[in-house]
């Protein structure tokens, strides 16, 4: 039997067991193919089971339920964050597999010293998901710390959470050599800590050192900048890891990684991160903070 004389019903209920992604590829087999990748049944299995308790939760409500299937709403919520809890958390997908994605707004993180202004302003940027982001005026203490239930992420997926920020355009100050300890640790378990660095030009240094050479007629000790290949970073004699240094995300703003987890899903527990600068008493200033981003992390089969 040829696949296109499948019943139609027959065909939406395999592709239903795949992945979004191939029932995009299958879809140009055939107009049945197509038509049965389009449908409802295919697109609700992708969805997660509480995603109309999270539209539920959004202002943009309306908007989401206007559109006409199932697979533009979960394409939409790929694409397009969605806005929660008085817009102080967002929501979104993952493209790939449909793993819940979640950031939590500065607003809803403990940071030390965050209500008082000589120390912490609270401010808007246009290119921040959220109306406000905490701007980091100057500190000696530097913690913040943020939780998420595992009830609200997908099950049996390895999660990393992102501290997401960026410097102040009119100057950074105390990070370009001072590291910062970050944490993860789900309630009952193990915390894991590990070492960053928040300054991402420094991290672009280290890829490059000017070191003097000789040069000139009669080897006459003249020195000239040559760029070489620096050593790797030191690691964290902690953890026996690498330093991490900020990478750029495609909305412009930077992050740096944790630390991950796997979220088996069997139990209701507490996710805790945190970032700390406690030990130098060094003052530093000049970021801005939007929130902690958790979203699947991906593997190499992904």
């Amino acid at each position: 039997m040829e696949l296109n004389n499948l019943p139609e019903g027959c065909i939406a209920n395999v592709l239903s067991l795949t992945c979004p992604r191939d029932v995009c590829r299958l879809s140009v087999l055939s107009s049945t193919f197509r038509s049965a990748a389009d449908s409802d049944a295919v697109w609700d299995t992708f969805l997660p089971h509480d995603y109309q308790s999270l539209l539920s939760q959004s202002q943009s409500q309306s908007q989401s339920q206007s559109l006409s299937s199932k697979k533009h709403l979960y394409l939409s919520l790929c694409q397009k964050p969605l806005l929660i809890h008085d817009g102080k958390k967002s929501f979104q997908l993952d493209k790939a597999d449909g793993k819940k994605c979640f950031m939590l707004s500065a607003r809803t993180l403990f940071i030390v010293w965050g209500d008082t202004p000589r120390y912490w302003r609270w401010t808007s940027l246009p290119d921040a998901r959220f109306s406000e982001v905490a701007e980091l005026v100057s500190v000696c203490w530097l913690e913040i710390r943020g939780w998420i239930n595992t009830t609200m992420l997908s099950p049996n997926t390895l999660y990393a959470a992102y501290l997401v920020f960026k410097p102040n355009p009119a100057g950074t100050y105390g990070f370009d050599h001072q590291s910062v300890q970050v944490s993860i640790g789900v309630a009952g378990g193990d915390t894991r800590k590990r070492t960053v660095f928040l300054d991402a030009e420094r991290g672009r240094s280290l890829r490059y050192q000017i070191v003097p050479r000789r040069a000139g007629i009669f080897n006459r000790a003249r020195f000239l900048p040559s760029a070489v290949e620096a050593p790797p970073p030191a690691q964290d004699t902690n953890n026996n890891l690498d330093l991490e240094y900020p990478k750029e995300r495609g909305d412009g703003w930077l992050e740096v990684e944790l630390g991950e987890f796997l979220n088996q899903g069997d139990e209701d527990k507490e996710v805790e991160m945190g970032v700390y600068e406690i030990k130098s008493g060094d003052w530093k200033g000049g970021l801005f903070v939007q929130g902690i981003d958790i979203r699947p992390k991906p593997t190499p089969l992904n």
